[in-house]
């Protein structure tokens, strides 16, 4: 396995027309990597990228893309050669601008607005791109029905062992006690899936061209001095519709209270329809995703095929108890969808 130490900045840089000062390493996980360059030209990032060069290329058409729209992302540090990435032996190596900043917090109104009005723009400026032939693009778009068919299923297997095991743990107990109400809830979200709503939505994000980010949270966000919003962290973009992210961001912010707050979720919907429209259809879609219980299946999972492999059995009961009380909260919500809708 490489190391940090191990890797080959040196032959990378001397790709990049800068002068070199300082290297510090700020992550790494074999395949990903991040450091700090500072050089007397300014502060820059170095990533390595886990992703294949075609998919990469993907990635960088997106985010070129999303900034001539209108979407703040750092800039591309170009090659002595023109390149936006150094390809060596097969693994990419991207340098962009390094921003300066703070992530934005939730508990701040303000900045809560500016996040959510920069996830609404980030999907308006994401119309009128395609993909490139030459590129790998990373595809969820009309997958959900399949998808989510088999996360579901798959726990459910994981749960009828539960039901035969005359020796389960408390663990087990707590999944036995709860997936039955999950399971009627998923199974009810993709019957919705499989109706014109969420078709119709795949089909005008075919014909329009659409990005999700997939993890538009505080940690991938800066805000600058001059209070404008950055996004970070773009290896995960995909083709998808908007609700994938509006999903992921309302379940991030809820999280932190550890329930749904009706109020907040009403002006949050209000503040990103301002900047990018949703039609009552489409946000009947954003309903069905919220049904499926994603973070209680997460969490179920993560345990069953131990993910985390510094975790106890109390943490991955917690975590498992945790989720479940948090998805349950917010079915008042879902039986009177209406009424927060931003109309």
């Amino acid at each position: 396995m490489s190391t940090a130490s191990s890797e080959p900045l040196d032959i990378i840089l001397r790709n990049y027309p800068v002068s070199v000062l300082e290297i510090k390493n700020e992550s790494y996980k074999d395949k990903k990597g991040v450091w700090w360059i500072k050089t007397r030209e300014g502060m820059w990032i170095l990533k390595k990228i886990s992703n294949s060069e075609d998919t990469l290329k993907f990635i960088l058409g997106a985010v070129r893309h999303l900034s001539s729209n209108g979407v703040n992302l750092p800039a591309i540090f170009k090659t002595t050669n023109g390149k936006d990435y150094v390809n060596l032996k097969g693994v990419c190596y991207v340098l962009s601008e390094a921003i300066e900043g703070r992530n934005p917090a939730y508990a701040s109104s303000d900045e809560l607005n500016l996040v959510v009005s920069g996830l609404a723009q980030f999907h308006k400026s994401s119309a009128g791109f395609f993909p490139a032939p030459d590129t790998k693009p990373k595809y969820h778009l009309g997958l959900w029905v399949e998808d989510y068919s088999e996360q579901i299923e798959d726990v459910n297997s994981f749960y009828k062992k539960e039901l035969l095991n005359e020796g389960t743990n408390k663990t087990g107990e707590v999944i036995i006690k709860e997936f039955p109400y999950f399971y009627e809830r998923a199974r009810i979200a993709i019957d919705g899936l499989r109706g014109q709503d969420y078709k119709a939505w795949v089909e005008k994000a075919g014909r329009t061209g659409s990005l999700c980010h997939q993890d538009f949270a505080a940690g991938n966000l800066i805000i600058t001095r001059t209070n404008s919003l950055y996004v970070l962290d773009t290896d995960s973009i995909t083709v998808d519709i908007p609700a994938r992210d509006i999903r992921k961001l309302l379940n991030k912010v809820m999280k932190k209270s550890g329930k749904w707050d009706r109020n907040l979720t009403r002006t949050m919907l209000a503040r990103y329809q301002k900047v990018n429209p949703l039609t009552a259809s489409e946000w009947r879609v954003v309903k069905l995703d919220l049904m499926f219980p994603h973070l209680f299946i997460g969490a179920v999972n993560k345990y069953y095929y131990r993910r985390d492999k510094e975790w106890s059995e109390d943490k991955y009961l917690q975590r498992i108890e945790e989720m479940a009380a948090f998805e349950k909260s917010i079915q008042p919500l879902l039986d009177d969808f209406n009424s927060i809708l931003p109309f």
